[in-house]
């Protein structure tokens, strides 16, 4: 027997160690309900879980930032819902006031009330914020380097032969629409031209008789106020493509009318109408309908710089969405200063309003369009935050039964190797038997 080293009293002490280190692991997992708590638990399943952690949260937080985008455009929203009210307001006005039965005063009380509902829209472009920052006021929208002019393009028209007109030469009185009807301008019908420039209205009138498309770009004050591409000597200051084009080449029967582009919105012609009138004063209706459905295919855009908001939809970089929301200011919808004094301006005023209010309907389905995306986009960041979360459980959790079971076990392994120390310790007394 060795009385030098007592190794059975060594190898319980030991073992007391071990099981005593293993039962305070147990213990650590079953109060924090981890697996892992240091690196040394499990260093690669830390390292994986630790990323995942980092998606989950920026999943999070890319959640919220879209919930606040919402807000933003459901901000916009509810500010271009009245600006469409004052529009249509508006509109009343000037279907009122193109009634003759309105005298001078009447008309100049509807004025009043005109001019202060467009001193409306311009309040609710430039005071509407979301988190002080401006929403309708332009600051928003995508970078304009140059003034762009405003195109207007009215409905398909034919000439005689029933073809599209390939050029300016087909006169006035033989113009068809597009279903090859005849318009039935006469040689002694009055043309009636009219449109508005920075709330001006400007009117010009002359006989059909031997007058072409083209030439209508010679007609008043169409030299000063519109500029575009040339087809042929009197086309210098306006387009007016009978038959061809935006690109100038592709006869399609088109009449085209485009602003001066140096001007952007204050050069915007809106309201355009071309009244076509017998001798005896009659409307001849379907002429007017067809050489005046004019709508918008191009809005004029002032010099800008860039200011769409970026939103962060993702966890790591470059997964954002960006959202414009352009001027909804009365300049930008072509209703600044805009007269409805005489039953002309009145039409004009229509015309403008129309074309103003599809602005505003255009804006708010693209913001509903932003709405949409960014609600499916939350739906999907919570799907894939729900799934990132349960893998990471699966990695980093402890299972509360088994760990339990184990520290049990360790927990009575160490008094079982306690209760061995104090037998080792008693191995030795026996030696003394021998030295008797």
């Amino acid at each position: 027997m060795i009385i030098n080293h007592n190794l059975s009293a060594m190898n319980a002490n030991r073992m007391v160690t071990v099981n005593s280190t293993k039962a305070s692991s147990a213990m650590a997992k079953l109060s924090s309900g981890l697996r892992i708590n240091s690196a040394a638990d499990d260093a690669s399943g830390l390292a994986i879980s630790e990323k995942m952690k980092g998606q989950i949260s920026g999943l999070n937080t890319a959640s919220a930032n879209a919930q606040t985008a919402v807000s933003l455009t459901q901000t916009a929203d509810g500010a271009l819902t009245e600006t469409t009210a004052v529009l249509q307001r508006m509109r009343e006005l000037a279907v009122q006031s193109s009634n003759d039965t309105n005298t001078d005063a009447d008309r100049s009380a509807i004025q009043v009330e005109t001019t202060a509902l467009t001193a409306q829209i311009d309040n609710i472009a430039t005071t509407t914020q979301f988190n002080t920052k401006n929403l309708l006021d332009g600051s928003m929208g995508k970078a304009v380097n140059a003034a762009v002019a405003n195109i207007s393009t009215s409905s398909i028209l034919k000439g005689t032969g029933g073809t599209a007109i390939s050029d300016g030469s087909t006169a006035l009185t033989d113009l068809s629409d597009s279903n090859g009807n005849s318009l039935n301008i006469k040689s002694t019908d009055t043309i009636t031209v009219s449109y508005d420039k920075a709330g001006t209205t400007t009117t010009n009138k002359f006989l059909a008789a031997s007058l072409t498309a083209t030439d209508l770009n010679s007609v008043g004050d169409f030299s000063t106020d519109l500029t575009g591409a040339t087809l042929g000597t009197a086309d210098t200051n306006l387009n007016v493509l009978a038959g061809n084009g935006a690109d100038n080449t592709t006869p399609n029967g088109s009449l085209t009318i485009t602003g001066d582009p140096a001007g952007g919105s204050v050069n915007a012609i809106e309201g355009i109408s071309i009244t076509v009138k017998d001798k005896d004063g009659k409307v001849n209706v379907a002429a007017t309908n067809a050489l005046s459905s004019f709508s918008e295919t191009t809005s004029a855009g002032d010099v800008r710089a860039n200011g769409t908001a970026t939103v962060q939809i993702g966890a790591n970089v470059n997964q954002n969405l960006s959202i414009d929301i352009n001027d909804m200011g009365s300049s930008a919808l072509g209703v600044a200063g805009l007269q409805v004094g005489t039953q002309n301006q009145a039409n004009v005023a229509i015309k403008a309003i129309d074309n103003a209010t599809a602005k505003v309907s255009s804006e708010r389905a693209k913001l509903g369009a932003f709405q949409n995306r960014l609600s499916s986009t939350i739906n999907n960041l919570g799907t894939t935050s729900q799934n990132l979360s349960s893998a990471q459980s699966s990695i980093a959790d402890v299972d509360m039964a088994a760990t339990m079971a184990e520290y049990s076990k360790d927990n009575i392994e160490s008094q079982a190797a306690q209760a061995m120390i104090s037998q080792a310790n008693q191995q030795p007394s026996q030696v003394l038997q021998l030295l008797r």
